[in-house]
C-alpha cells in the first residue's frame, strides 16, 4: 500500500471527537459557548469518519491474515462503536437541530466514545507500527 488514504483521513474525526468530549465536560464550568462548539465539532467528525471508514474498506483486502487481520476486526469495531456513540451524541443533543447542553447521559455517551476511540485508535497503531500495515 504506497500512501493510504485511511491513516491520513482518520486524524480527523480523532481530533474532532476528542475536542468535542472536552468541550462538553468543560461546559460544565464554561457554560454555553464550550458545549455549542462541540456540537459542530460532533458534525465534522462523524462526517469525516464515513470517509476515513470508506477509505479503511479500500485499503482491508490488503491486510494479511493472521494476527493483523484479528487486530483489524478490533480496530474496526472499536471504531465503529465510536462511531456509533458519538453519532448518538450528536443527534440527541440537538433540540429541533439546535443543540442543547449536554446532561449526564450525554456525557457518559461521551466516555464510552472516548474509550471506544482511544482502544480503537491503539489497535490501528497496533497495526502500523507492531504489524507494519501501510508501510513502504
Amino acid at each position: 500500500m504506497r500512501h493510504p488514504l485511511h491513516p491520513a483521513l482518520v486524524h480527523f474525526p480523532v481530533a474532532c471527537w476528542s475536542l468535542a468530549v472536552v468541550s462538553d465536560f468543560a461546559s460544565l464550568h464554561f457554560g454555553e459557548a464550550a458545549w455549542r462548539c462541540s456540537a459542530g465539532l460532533l458534525a465534522v467528525g462523524c462526517g469525516m469518519a464515513i470517509l476515513a471508514m470508506l477509505a479503511g474498506l479500500l485499503e482491508l483486502s490488503k491486510v494479511p491474515e493472521g494476527q493483523p487481520l484479528r487486530d483489524t476486526y478490533w480496530h474496526i469495531g472499536l471504531m465503529l462503536a465510536a462511531f456509533s456513540l458519538f453519532t448518538v451524541r450528536l443527534l440527541l443533543g440537538l433540540e429541533q437541530f439546535q443543540p442543547v447542553a449536554p446532561n449526564l447521559a450525554l456525557l457518559c455517551v461521551n466516555v464510552g466514545g472516548g474509550i471506544s476511540l482511544v482502544v480503537g485508535g491503539w489497535f490501528g497503531g497496533r497495526l502500523v507500527y507492531q504489524h507494519g500495515i501501510g508501510e513502504n
